[in-house]
Order: C-alpha cells, then sequence, then structure tokens
C-alpha cells in the first residue's frame, strides 16, 4: 500500500466498509485502489479526469463550501469540524452520498481520494469512520 495511505481498512473485519482506504489525489492509481472516489468538492488543482482514473466523483460526501472555509484546514479546529461535518453527513443529500460509498465498498475495494495535504486532519477521516458505521 502507498506510504501516504491512512485510514486503511483491515480486510477480515467483516461488515461495510472493511477495505476502504484514503489516499491523495496526487499519488499514482495502484491496481489495489478498486473503485476510486473523489470526495472533494473542488477539482484538484494540476489533475488531469484522465489521470484521476476516478470511478466516480462524489461532491456530496465533501463538507459544505461555508464549513471548509469556516475550518481552513486549522487543526485547531479539527474537533469543532468534525462535530460540524458529521451533522452535515446526516442530511438527504450527503446520506445519498454514503449510501453510494457503501454500495461501492460492499463491491470490492473502496479509494476515498482527497487533495488535502494533511490526511489525518482532513474531512476524509471522518467520512471513513462514517462509513465504517452500520448504515
Amino acid at each position: 500500500m502507498a506510504k501516504e495511505s491512512h485510514g486503511t481498512g483491515h480486510p477480515g473485519n467483516g461488515g461495510s466498509g472493511s477495505d476502504i482506504q484514503v489516499r491523495r489525489i496526487y499519488d499514482a492509481a495502484e491496481p489495489a485502489d478498486g473503485a476510486r472516489v473523489l470526495v472533494d468538492r473542488l477539482w484538484p488543482r494540476g489533475v488531469s479526469k484522465e489521470d484521476a482514473r476516478l470511478t466516480e466523483w462524489c461532491k456530496d460526501a465533501a463538507p459544505s463550501p461555508d464549513l471548509r472555509r469556516w475550518y481552513g484546514h486549522d487543526p485547531g479546529r479539527f474537533d469543532e469540524f468534525a462535530g460540524r461535518y458529521r451533522e452535515e453527513l446526516g442530511e438527504p443529500q450527503p446520506q445519498v452520498a454514503l449510501r453510494r460509498l457503501r454500495e461501492l465498498a460492499a463491491d470490492g475495494p473502496l479509494t476515498l481520494l482527497t487533495a488535502t495535504k494533511d490526511l489525518p486532519h482532513s474531512h476524509v477521516q471522518i467520512l471513513l469512520e462514517a462509513l465504517r458505521e452500520a448504515g
């Protein structure tokens, strides 16, 4: 697995989301990625759609523009950001996106892609937790 991977799935856990990994979209695609889904609202700079090799672009799984701007990737705000983002994930459109991501994960490996540099303090970690919860 790529060294930049965080929150990788653990095959054998059982249940939905047991083979989900998080990677940066700037990392080269790998055969083990399975379904590759961009979970950012904005298209990443410097990445062509061809190079991204996406299965889907799931914008509705990303934080709202207002929440993203408020957070500003400030690690000191991460805990509050996580709570607000979890609330957003309970709304109808994000719920549809979560169901779709769970479907993809049920079909095989799923790689959540983001342009974020600081993966441990990114929305993708909260999204990963939400996908692994019973849904």
